[in-house]
């Protein structure tokens, strides 16, 4: 039996955008179509693929096994073009970026604007990703470099071909209204906040898996009365009084304080990773860019 290489890109498609329609719509196909190839591609294989809901399409475990090698193949296929492209003389003049939201608002302005300085013809793309998503469409090739982050408590993704480098080191810092008791003390213990009411992410978010992980070697159980993952969101809150949080230095520099009171915990010094990831042989502007991202990023650890 031999895979048809459109449909493993279907299923791939259907992966990365979480639904059949989505994806149909980023491939300029109906849904019904979209459908019906992956019917096929299932009884080529044998077995389902994806699990079909309302509320979008869930990978099954062979699913999953076989989107890590679409992956892959997708991402040689389109290597082999732009091999061929070199061989007639053509440059790569495309850069397509994947970021999460502070770094977004930290890391990259800076560096498109020297990338944009340095490379103006060059046609850039930037996609919002929030980790631990976006390895895979390294792999695929739909994204040239991802700026990712891995949280304490949070196992980082496995590489299979790519590169990963450290960008900085964000360090988490407790915050709490300005009025709160706690914030009388230059530290605090998460066992003397076990009282606390906590601002967090959902369930498996990595700043939630953070907390709990911290709250577990302490002994405590934290009470996480209000799930957002927005820091903004999370801020207000805190200068509302509803509560307390664990919030990364790099957006606390650039928010307004006023109402808020920022401590270190004691006896840890917890933070978050952030790193970049490309291929292992990555093009010269990919190569370009990663570059600016690291003086970007020395930049900001050395405004401490």
């Amino acid at each position: 039996m031999s895979l048809d290489a459109g449909r493993l890109r279907v299923l791939v498609e259907v992966a990365h955008a979480g639904s059949i329609a989505a994806a149909a719509q980023r491939m300029s196909f109906t849904p019904s179509a979209l459908s019906q190839q992956l019917a096929k591609l299932e009884r080529e294989l044998g077995c389902r693929l994806v699990d079909r809901g309302p509320g979008g399409t869930t990978l099954t475990k062979a699913g999953r096994v076989l989107v890590s090698h679409g992956e892959a193949v997708l991402g040689e296929l389109r290597a082999a073009e732009e091999a061929v492209r070199a061989v007639l003389g053509a440059e790569p003049d495309r850069l397509a970026i994947g970021t999460f939201s502070t770094a977004g608002r930290i890391l990259v302005p800076e560096a498109l604007a020297a990338f944009r300085h340095d490379y103006p013809a060059a046609r850039l793309s930037l996609l919002d990703l929030e980790p631990p998503k976006g390895y895979g469409l390294v792999t695929s090739r739909d994204l040239d470099l991802l700026i990712t982050h891995r949280y304490v408590g949070v196992p980082l993704p496995g590489l299979a071909g790519l590169r990963r480098t450290r960008l900085l080191t964000d360090p988490l810092r407790l915050v709490l209204p300005a009025d709160h008791p706690a914030a009388d003390q230059a530290r605090s213990g998460l066992a003397d906040l076990a009282d606390e009411e906590w601002i967090s992410g959902g369930h498996g978010v990595p700043n939630r898996v953070c907390l709990g992980t911290l709250a577990k070697q302490a002994g405590v159980e934290p009470h996480v009365a209000y799930e957002t993952q927005d820091y903004e969101v999370t801020l207000a809150l805190i200068r509302a009084g509803l509560g307390i949080s664990l919030v990364p230095e790099s957006v606390l520099r650039r928010t307004d304080l006023t109402g808020l009171a920022v401590r270190e915990l004691r006896g840890v010094r917890p933070s978050r990773q952030m790193y970049v990831v490309h291929r292992r042989r990555p093009a010269a502007l990919v190569a370009a860019m990663v570059t600016l991202l690291l003086r970007s990023a020395e930049t900001i650890t050395t405004a401490v």
